[in-house]
């Protein structure tokens, strides 16, 4: 693949080798012979929901999926007839032009919409090439949409649109080389989605559930029953944040917010990095050590946990957290996941229900119950946890990563 300096505004600035001709103008209208809009059948009529004909909507489509669509409902030869839907062949593209405008996928296989789509078949493009080159085209458009009450577009309007073609031959080239990215992004987020659904299923298995001692999935080894404890037991003390402004970060001194622990994964995110602003050598108090777990104290992400581990650098704790700092006969992993339980999720939501603004203080906190095996089956259960957390990191930054170059390729090889 070559990049050029390339003037030329018919050509691409990213082209494979042996790729020198310009490329052409042509309407949507005419990459395909057929343009089908569709509907929905009588949701009332319960023998037209109990066919085999995948029937798609706007949501069954996820954003810059281009090639995976899994259809949630599927409809009857009779809704056929008895609908404005229609049964459109396989190796179409749906496009969607009301809810969820701009989504699009190529679908293998014979499927109907709903009215919020409008599907091309009997392509005169490589699907492949197609697919990616509509995507771009409308994404690079999206907020030039206009509408009323959704935004939307008309067929006319979609079917006037102008992309750039190449010869079939270079379309096969960049198609080929996409579809082949994709699949390894898709691969990347299914294997991310399937250690997440592990680990939810092992937190429900492996912590006790409500009214037993002991949890249904054991490491070898291990029979004694768990012993209830407070966190106010498992810790030294429940620590309030530092209660200052952020300043531009100052190359090694970090400050973690509320905003600054990812929803999902609980990392700190580190993405826009800052500065308490005050006197560190009088703030060491708000340092976090390794092990610490800092909780979220207010607002709607009440209870929200994070466990500071010291490849995240010198970290400053904000005020609207608070700061647990762990006994050392008490693994601190396993202490941190117990806050990922339905049980722990289910206490911050009892005692946060408060008038005015959800919160939980520290001696609420410190008061919440937790079971707890001997130290030994701590470490087990918390070091298995990290390693799936790690592992689902690692999958989430190299899908950022193809993600990221995946965008800036269809910049480079589309015009």
């Amino acid at each position: 693949m070559t990049k050029k300096e390339d003037k030329n505004l018919n050509c691409p600035r990213l082209r494979f080798p042996g790729f020198t001709a310009p490329w052409e103008q042509r309407k949507l209208s005419d990459l395909a012979e057929k343009f089908t809009g569709g509907g929905t059948p009588l949701t009332s009529n319960k023998s037209f929901w109990e066919g085999e004909i995948p029937w798609i909507q706007s949501s069954d489509l996820i954003d810059g999926e281009l090639v995976t669509v899994t259809p949630k409902k599927f409809i009857s030869a009779t809704a056929l007839n008895g609908s404005a839907t229609r049964l459109i062949q396989k190796n179409s593209i749906a496009i969607v032009t009301r809810v969820g405008v701009g989504k699009l996928a190529f679908m293998p296989y014979p499927y109907a919409t709903s009215q919020d789509f409008l599907s091309l078949s009997n392509l005169h493009v490589e699907p492949e090439f197609a697919i990616f080159a509509l995507y771009k085209k409308l994404q690079s458009e999206l907020n030039n949409v206009q509408g009323t009450s959704i935004k939307g577009i008309t067929k006319k309007e979609l079917l006037d649109k102008r992309i750039m073609l190449p010869c079939s031959k270079e379309q096969k080239a960049i198609g080929a080389f996409l579809s082949n990215l994709n699949v390894y992004i898709t691969l990347h987020q299914r294997e991310s989605e399937e250690l997440k659904r592990l680990k939810k299923s092992l937190l429900q298995k492996m912590f006790p559930k409500e009214g037993a001692l002991v949890p249904e999935l054991r490491f070898p080894g291990f029979a004694d029953p768990w012993e209830q404890r407070k966190l106010g037991d498992v810790s030294f003390s429940f620590d309030y944040g530092l209660n200052v402004p952020a300043k531009p970060f100052d190359g090694k001194n970090k400050y973690i917010r509320i905003t600054d622990i990812d929803d999902e994964s609980r990392n700190f995110t580190q993405r826009d990095l800052t500065t308490p602003d005050a006197n560190l050598k009088e703030s060491e108090k708000y340092l976090l050590q390794n092990g610490d777990i800092v909780f979220a104290r207010t607002g709607a992400s009440v209870g929200k946990t994070y466990i500071y581990r010291q490849s995240d650098g010198n970290l400053y704790y904000a005020g609207f957290l608070i700061r647990a700092r762990i006994k050392p006969q008490f693994y601190p992993e396993f202490i941190f996941q117990s806050t990922l339980t339905e049980k722990y999720k289910k206490f911050i939501y009892v005692v946060s229900q408060r008038s005015g603004q959800p919160g939980v203080n520290a001696q609420e906190y410190s008061n919440y119950e937790l079971l707890v095996p001997q130290y030994s089956e701590q470490v087990q259960i918390g070091s298995l946890f990290r390693k799936i957390d790690t592992l689902i990191t690692l999958h989430q930054r190299k899908l950022e990563t193809l993600k990221k170059l995946k965008k800036g390729l269809l910049q480079q090889m589309f015009i």
